[in-house]
C-alpha cells in the first residue's frame, strides 16, 4: 500500500485541527539566528531529508539504540509514503496535554483511539485511510521532549530513539543537534527541511 506523500507546509499542519494556541513554523535553518527565530515554548521538530545509502547505514547501526515500551507515543509505518503523517502524529501524540483540539479534530479522534494499542496495532488503524500514492525518496522524523528526554521517532525503526535529557528551554537547540548530525552524515546534500509545533 503507498499513498501521496505529505508536504512540509506549516499552513497546511495547522489546518488539521490542533487548536488555536500552538502552530507549525518553518524552522529556516538549524543553527544560531536562524534557530533562535523560532518561537519558544517549541514542542516538537518534524525533519525532512532524503533517503540516501548513508541514511540506510546509520539506520543498521542504530538499531540497538532502539527503546521498546516506553511512555513515547509510537506508531510503526507500514504504508509507503505515510512518513510525513506519521512524523505529524509523533509530534501532536506525545504532546497532547498541551493542544487543545478543535472539536471535528480528525488528528485527536485518530489519537482518542489508538491510545492504548501497541505501535503496529496503530499502524493497522492508520492503513485504513487510503490515499493515492506518489514516488517519492525523502523520510519525515520527529523529535519530541517526553518527561525532560528527548527522543526521535522513526516509523520505520521498531521503537523511538532517546537522545538524553532535555528542557523545554533548550528542547529546540538539543533537536536541531540531532538533525545537524543528519545532516553531516550526508556531505553535499542540501535537501532538507524541518518544521516546528510551537504555542502562538
Amino acid at each position: 500500500m503507498e499513498w501521496t506523500a505529505m508536504e512540509i507546509n506549516p499552513e497546511m499542519m495547522n489546518k488539521l485541527g490542533v487548536g488555536e494556541s500552538w502552530r507549525f513554523v518553518d524552522v529556516l535553518g538549524l543553527e544560531g539566528d536562524q534557530l533562535s527565530a523560532v518561537p519558544k515554548p517549541c514542542c516538537a521538530l518534524m525533519l525532512l531529508f532524503p533517503l540516501t545509502p548513508q541514511h540506510e547505514s546509520f539506520r543498521v547501526q542504530q538499531a540497538d539504540k532502539v527503546s521498546e515500551g516506553s511512555e513515547v507515543y509510537f506508531l510503526k509505518q507500514t504504508v509507503v509514503n505515510s512518513c510525513g503523517t506519521i512524523a505529524l502524529l509523533h509530534a501532536v501524540a506525545n504532546n497532547k496535554s498541551e493542544l487543545s483540539f478543535d472539536n471535528d479534530s480528525a488528528l485527536k479522534k485518530f489519537l482518542d483511539d489508538t491510545a492504548n494499542m501497541s505501535p503496529d496495532d496503530r499502524a493497522k488503524h492508520l492503513e485504513k485511510n487510503q490515499p493515492e500514492a506518489d514516488k517519492v525518496n525523502f523520510h519525515f522524523i520527529a523529535f519530541v521532549n517526553v518527561d525532560g528526554q528527548l527522543y526521535e521517532l522513526d516509523g520505520k525503526m521498531n521503537g523511538v530513539v532517546k537522545h538524553g535529557v532535555t528542557k523545554e528551554d533548550s528542547f529546540i537547540t538539543d533537536a536541531a543537534e540531532v538533525c545537524r548530525g543528519f545532516m553531516e552524515r550526508e556531505r553535499g546534500e542540501v535537501r532538507f527541511s524541518a518544521v516546528a509545533l510551537c504555542r502562538r
